[in-house]
């Protein structure tokens, strides 16, 4: 197996081949356009047994993942933290678009990567999720500016905390900034408009976002604690559960497995802050939302404790647990929506 390492530009792709060993082949260097691309996978076509390996650095890596997919070649994602960790382990020194390519072929080999496949629905989930969030940021932003400003005009008059998503107490603030003279009045009068203009979008974006996951995850939002942003978060983030070959892969992959960290007669693990922590802070919501009511989640937490665990160690095992039933509805939907597919398709 000859393993394809990438370091992604934007007007350049540098390409190192390693053998099983990770021994150095060969080296390339091509401009970050779709002709290059075909040119790499020319090139590489002296390797018959091959995988490229291209460092996840989202938009810059894309469109060679997407053309490399397209060509049949088999791609794996390299988190950028495992290309470093190789990096740093390695005798020769420095930092350049070769050696970082070679880092992401050997941090590939050593590795066991679910393998790439192209974006389905999955990504315009993770999209719309990545883009509502970013509108929250800013409204909040906006929020934080108009509370000082208003504080200026009349201290002590300010809305309640979390009002300011609300249609009403944004009406009522347009009606009384409305006759107030002065730039402060001005420019508090325009981020109440901004604020609304964005709560509209949001509020749209959730909805959408929420027919999407109905359709995609149906099984997952029937999960206790799991509502349609947060199984939106997790189909986004997850971009395809059949990547995964086992429910521990998978638990290893949003950070929910524990660590071993012991030796001789000592035997413990302790908290892994390794994997995706999108998805970790996903389940990490699921299972507190989980023990605010009873049922399964409280019972396992109760469950715990009475074993010795700490609160904080029995919620970590909760999220263990819960990573393992994402993965089985997850694995469920998927497997409907195949089935779906080829009705449609012997129907057509």
């Amino acid at each position: 197996m000859v393993i394809l390492g990438v370091d992604s530009h934007k007007r350049t792709h540098t390409v190192v081949a390693v053998d099983a060993n990770g021994r150095k082949l060969a080296e390339k260097t091509v401009a970050a356009i779709s002709a290059g691309h075909l040119e790499l996978v020319r090139w590489a076509g002296r390797f018959a047994d091959r995988r490229w390996a291209l460092e996840d650095c989202r938009h810059l890596s894309r469109r060679l993942s997407t053309d490399l997919l397209c060509a049949g070649e088999a791609v794996v994602r390299v988190p950028p933290k495992l290309m470093a960790g190789a990096r740093r382990s390695s005798r020769e020194p420095g930092k350049s678009d070769p050696i970082d390519a070679l880092a992401v072929a050997r941090a590939a080999l050593r590795e066991d990567l679910p393998v790439a496949t192209l974006d389905g629905p999955e990504r315009e989930v993770r999209l719309l999720v990545d883009h509502r969030e970013d509108l929250v940021a800013e409204r909040t932003r906006a929020q934080n500016r108009l509370r000082w400003h208003l504080h200026e005009l009349d201290p002590g008059t300010e809305p309640p905390a979390r009002a300011l998503d609300r249609a009403v107490v944004l009406t009522a603030l347009e009606a009384r900034l409305a006759g107030q003279p002065g730039t402060v009045a001005r420019i508090a009068r325009e981020l109440v408009g901004r604020i609304r203009e964005l709560t509209t979008t949001i509020n749209a974006l959730e909805r959408e976002i929420g027919r999407l996951v109905a359709d995609l995850a149906p099984s997952l939002l029937a999960l206790t604690g799991c509502g349609p942003l947060t199984a939106a978060k997790l189909v986004g983030e997850t971009a395809g559960i059949g990547r995964f070959r086992s429910a521990a892969a998978f638990a290893r992959h949003n950070g929910s497995a524990p660590l071993p960290v012991w030796s001789g007669n000592t035997e413990r693990h302790r908290l892994s802050r390794t994997g995706n922590r999108q998805l970790n802070v996903a389940l990490h919501r699921i299972a507190i939302t989980q023990l605010q009511r009873e049922g399964p989640g409280k019972t396992y937490l109760e469950h715990r404790r009475a074993l010795g665990n700490t609160k904080t160690e029995a919620i970590r095992a909760l999220r263990r647990r819960i990573s393992d039933e994402v993965f089985r509805r997850m694995r469920h939907d998927e497997a409907a929506r195949v089935a779906e597919s080829s009705r449609l398709a012997a129907a057509a």
